[in-house]
């Protein structure tokens, strides 16, 4: 199978290695890709939002299958031209994509589908957003209508933060605030059928102790030895089955992976937000764990036929990713530092690194192009040893100025040792 990957984050990185690793895929490209696919795959130099671009290049390279990574790639219709143009793919159409696209019309889908979720209301006014922070209070829960790189949503005591950040967006989704744990799970979906990967928890905010501003995520683990039995089974009737019911009832079907950000509440399982692709890093921690080849699974949904009663085969053990960000991220990312010491990191047992930011600089130096640089994977018997793995790693890396948090994974490990 030839397969090409879209885009050029940490992300499609944790996918070209997985997909590398299957004995299957004979030829695997990336299009734009970044310095760590460039060691395993061939990369292509286009703007993977341009369908014309795109489909010529599989045409030219023979492309059996195309895996699309971001959702900015989805939005920009991708999806839908690929598969006129008759090529399989994994990642849903523009119209089933706007699950993540807009937060509105996700609302409007999980009501329809009896998905439970916070209650919310949509503002495009500055009388509508005052009225809906009344209504449902501290902590305001204000998440922009649109595409926002996973930094669209404020979560905050702060009335006045709350307003600003709805005022610089056109339209807004304001919610109640869903207390408990977090936790995420991704569902392999062929536009009726859906299968469950493994749950998993990521940090979204910069610093220790969940404290600083909301970013695109500063590391996962997995397993959640917390998570109470069934949990996923739940989900995935509660939840995942019913959106994508709903879905294809409208004549949308999706797609891909579909996944599912979920707070388990005081009141029972909430979902959070929907995304439309892999959430980044948790799948770098996911796929880490995969057994069942992933090219496969990826072919069942962009084709059909995906069996609801299957479930992949896992790893035994834990894994955990840290990411390395560039200084002052997620705000002002400084790019073009140099990175140096990755060799020592993926030196280290049971460690790798993944590019997730990254470039060549002057004189093929490796630089920060990005906020979120590197995931460093860790694995081990349990998330205890896998995140002294990871940080092990870590510790190996050059950055000026860079920062991770130092807690990713730490009281899971604590409780379940």
């Amino acid at each position: 199978m030839r397969v090409l990957v879209l885009g050029s984050g940490g992300r499609e990185h944790a996918l070209a290695r997985a997909l590398h690793r299957d004995p299957v895929v004979t030829a695997l490209h990336c299009a734009p890709g970044n310095p760590g696919t460039a060691e395993i795959a061939a990369n292509h130099q286009l703007d993977p939002t341009d369908p014309t671009a795109v489909i010529e290049l599989a045409a030219r390279l023979g492309i059996d299958l195309v895996v699309v990574g971001p959702e900015a790639v989805l939005m920009a219709g991708v999806g839908d031209a690929v598969r006129s143009a008759g090529l399989p793919c994994f990642g849903p159409d523009l119209a089933a994509a706007r699950i993540e696209g807009s937060k509105a019309f996700a609302k409007e889908i999980m009501a329809e589908a009896g998905v439970p979720t916070a209650e919310s209301r949509v503002c495009e006014t500055s009388d509508q957003v005052e009225e809906a922070l009344d209504a449902f209070g501290p902590p305001y829960v204000v998440k922009d209508d649109g595409l926002a790189a996973g930094k669209g949503v404020v979560v905050t005591a702060d009335r006045a933060a709350a307003a600003e950040h709805a005022a610089a967006c056109d339209r807004v989704v304001i919610e109640e605030y869903l207390d408990g744990p977090e936790v995420s799970l991704f569902a392999l979906c062929d536009g009726e059928h859906a299968v469950p990967l493994l749950l998993a928890q990521d940090f979204k905010r910069a610093r220790d102790g969940g404290e600083g501003p909301n970013t695109g995520g500063m590391g996962a683990y997995t397993p959640l030895p917390w998570a109470p039995p069934g949990l996923t089974d739940e989900i995935m009737t509660r939840v995942v089955q019913p959106a994508v019911d709903e879905l294809r009832r409208r004549e949308i079907p999706y797609v891909g992976v579909l996944y599912a950000g979920l707070a388990l509440t005081s009141a029972g399982v909430r979902v959070i937000e929907f995304n439309a692709r892999f959430g980044d890093p948790e799948v770098q921690v996911i796929l880490d764990r995969l057994v069942t080849p992933l090219a496969g699974l990826l072919q069942s949904c962009a084709i059909g036929g995906l069996d609801s009663a299957f479930r992949p085969e896992w790893r035994p053990g834990a894994a955990v990713t840290v990411v390395v960000a560039a200084e002052g991220y997620p705000a002002s990312p400084v790019k073009g530092d140099e990175i140096t010491g990755l060799d020592g990191a993926n030196a280290v047992d049971g460690a790798y690194v993944l590019h997730a930011g990254t470039a060549y600089g002057a004189e093929g130096r490796l630089v920060a192009s990005g906020g979120r640089v590197l995931d460093v994977v860790g694995t081990g018997p349990d998330l205890a040893a896998a995140r002294a793995t990871a940080y092990e790693a870590v510790a190996k890396i050059g950055l000026r100025g860079s920062q991770h948090r130092t807690d990713i994974a730490l009281d899971a490990a604590e409780a379940a040792s």
